[in-house]
């Protein structure tokens, strides 16, 4: 009897408590889709499981704040599930060489605080790789829009890495628009050369504009240029095509021309000497006649042998 009223008042929980438990959430959940590696990525790791388990009402069990009710039977044996639950999908999360020395661990919060206490740190290492990274970021091959997001995305790394206090003084203002400044020029100084002329007209702007303003003025030039682009091929490609075809009007012309004027001269010659004198190599500095000794052709193309072409003044 017991048992069925402590099924029944966990039946009655809703999406709303803490200890709800949706059938989807089982051991074998995958909470985010990479692993915690050490101080290099767990700020952003932290960050994703917190946003992660929001969505599944579970923060409660990493920060403290839902605690075990031991009063109630039904309700503390739920809470160890959730527990074990969550804990599973926290040690799912983290590299193989991490696992082991909190495979042990019982209470997910323990987990979450030893965690947090060894490798939240400001590591100046990373930190150097970070701005490294910002400082020689270029465009290249990558669009507009690649280009731009991953350098946001290593501006929040470095940001949370720094983890800076804010200002509240009066030169707090100052400060941010010197750092939109800072983040302006990385983000100009990287674009390609076809950018250019958009860069010179967003540096004379006054006030600057912020990083955001640039890049969607950016990406309005960009698409305008895409779209003159595809509006100008049909055209290139008929006047091409056009070319192309008077070229090879022009050549047929000529081709037959030559052969019509090959016609008359095969007619007006007589016999050998009209295709000995058409088979003839033309003039090659490297060779010598050995019959007339003139520079040009070889003694079987000499005409002191297989005679002159009509008309031909020796």
């Amino acid at each position: 009897m017991a048992d069925e009223t402590a099924l029944t008042l966990i039946n009655k929980l809703d999406f709303g408590d803490l200890l709800y438990l949706h059938p989807s959430d089982t051991s074998s959940t995958s909470l985010i889709s990479f692993k915690l590696k050490g101080t290099e990525n767990y700020k952003i790791w932290s960050r994703s499981v917190l946003l992660a388990l929001g969505t599944k009402n579970k923060v409660g069990f990493v920060d403290g704040t839902c605690v075990k009710n031991a009063n109630d039977e039904a309700l503390s044996k739920q809470w160890d599930r959730c527990n074990s639950v969550v804990l599973s999908w926290l040690l799912g999360s983290i590299a193989d060489e991490l696992y082991a020395g909190l495979i042990f661990s019982k209470n997910v919060s323990t987990v979450w605080t030893e965690l947090k206490e060894t490798y939240d740190k400001i590591d100046v290492s990373i930190i150097f790789i970070l701005h490294f990274n910002i400082s020689t970021l270029k465009q290249g091959n990558s669009s507009l829009s690649e280009y731009y997001h991953k350098l946001n995305s290593l501006w929040k790394q470095y940001d949370a890495m720094a983890n800076l206090k804010k200002c509240t003084c009066d030169a707090a203002d100052e400060n941010v628009k010197h750092n939109n400044m800072l983040k302006l020029m990385q983000f100009l100084m990287g674009l390609n050369d076809c950018y250019m002329n958009v860069k010179s007209n967003l540096l004379l702007r006054d006030p600057l504009p912020d990083v955001k303003i640039a890049y969607f003025v950016l990406s309005r030039e960009e698409s305008h240029r895409g779209l003159t682009n595809s509006e100008n091929k049909p055209q290139t490609s008929v006047f091409l095509a056009q070319t192309d075809s008077n070229i090879s009007s022009s050549n047929n012309v000529v081709t037959d021309n030559n052969i019509q004027r090959r016609g008359n001269q095969n007619s007006s010659s007589n016999g050998n000497n009209s295709n000995n004198f058409s088979n003839r190599a033309p003039l090659n500095p490297n060779y010598k006649c050995t019959k007339c000794n003139k520079i040009g052709h070889t003694i079987d193309r000499c005409y002191k042998i297989v005679g002159f072409p009509p008309g031909w003044k020796v």
